[in-house]
């Protein structure tokens, strides 16, 4: 925990121990409030597809049935691997979803794993396509999702997610994050390529945290968010990787909404989980300033998890702390691809 911040030679409290950084920046560690690691394994031919114009459900589909078919060692391995390499770059506190897997079994397992692998706050997200036995009848499998899945992942999860895409009606968008409400879960939403138009405006009459894609958000959008609760999580490396222009994360801060950055990180349309290489896309794609964007990534990523314990260097937060092997933040968006990460503490233990 942090007891004393403040200038140098003004030291509030003794230490035990003083480590002499040298002149190197001291950020907090990186908050990465949106994610979708539990999966396996790494699909790297989704790039060639990608590349091809030949994305579609098939490929989701495919990284649903490998990750039903993986052991639960296998699946662990792959997740905790994951969590490491966004330690190893700084993100001292990140969210992730359940995701791929339509059944009760999939989607506890997938909650139990993202736990074993060190995330820290743990999303159930399974209303995000229905699954092809269900093509007919998405509101039977939503009785799936509100009922036994929900009961079976609710002890392990934080959050419950809905993605505002062409699987589901706003009303049966609406009655699932009800349904986590009344089992005492926060509600996020996925704007995604919101085919309904409601994306924001059900994140903000519901209280979601947060909504995120917000690649595209109309006049209205903006205007409901402005001094509503919900921040707006933009993804910077989603929109090269889909063809889409990148947000414009200027215009939200100019007319006071709150956003945050985060990864993203799934095996489909981003697979980078560093939040370096975020801050750089943000401030070349997106418009934000250097200090906008390393405030976005870890104070706005902790806004979108309500958290107070992490995103910040203040008296009671956890000592998450990222140590560049720079003098000042502003590399970060001058030195693109450069390993900048000098060292990383998590709870006052440094981990990499």
């Amino acid at each position: 925990m942090v007891t004393w911040f403040g200038l140098p030679g003004r030291v509030g409290t003794a230490a035990d121990t003083s480590v002499d950084l040298d002149g190197r920046a001291v950020l907090p560690g990186w908050v990465d409030s949106h994610t979708q690691m539990i999966f396996t394994p790494d699909r790297v031919e989704n790039l060639t597809a990608r590349l091809s114009s030949e994305r579609s459900t098939v490929e989701v589909q495919t990284t649903v049935d490998a990750t039903r078919a993986a052991g639960d060692p296998e699946l662990l391995a792959v997740a905790g691997r994951h969590r490491r390499e966004m330690l190893n770059g700084g993100t001292t506190c990140a969210n992730t979803m359940t995701g791929y897997g339509p059944t009760v079994r999939d989607q506890a397992r997938a909650a139990a794993t993202a736990q074993a692998a060190g995330f820290d706050d743990i999303t159930f997200l399974a209303a995000h396509t229905v699954p092809p036995e269900y093509a007919r009848d998405p509101d039977g499998y939503l009785d799936l999702v509100c009922g036994p899945m929900l009961d079976a992942v609710a002890p392990l999860v934080r959050w419950i997610d809905v993605a505002c895409d062409a699987a589901f009606d706003s009303a049966q968008l609406r009655r699932v994050l009800a349904a986590g409400q009344r089992n005492g879960l926060g509600l996020r939403v996925h704007g995604v390529q919101d085919v309904t138009g409601q994306g924001v405006l059900i994140a903000v009459d519901t209280g979601a945290a947060a909504i995120a894609h917000c690649g595209q958000l109309s006049d209205a959008d903006i205007a409901a968010l402005v001094g509503s609760e919900t921040v707006a999580t933009l993804l910077p490396a989603r929109d090269p990787t889909t063809g889409q222009p990148p947000a414009n994360g200027r215009s939200l801060i100019d007319a006071g909404v709150r956003i945050a950055l985060a990864s993203g990180c799934d095996p489909h349309s981003r697979h980078t989980s560093s939040m370096t290489a975020i801050i750089a896309l943000a401030v070349h794609l997106c418009g934000l300033t250097p200090a906008e964007a390393v405030h976005a990534a870890t104070a706005g990523g902790a806004r979108a998890l309500r958290r107070d314990d992490v995103g910040s260097l203040t008296v009671g937060a956890r000592a998450n702390l990222h140590v560049l092997d720079a003098p000042s933040h502003t590399n970060l968006a001058d030195r693109p691809g450069t390993p900048l990460t000098h060292a990383v503490y998590r709870n006052g233990t440094r981990m990499a």
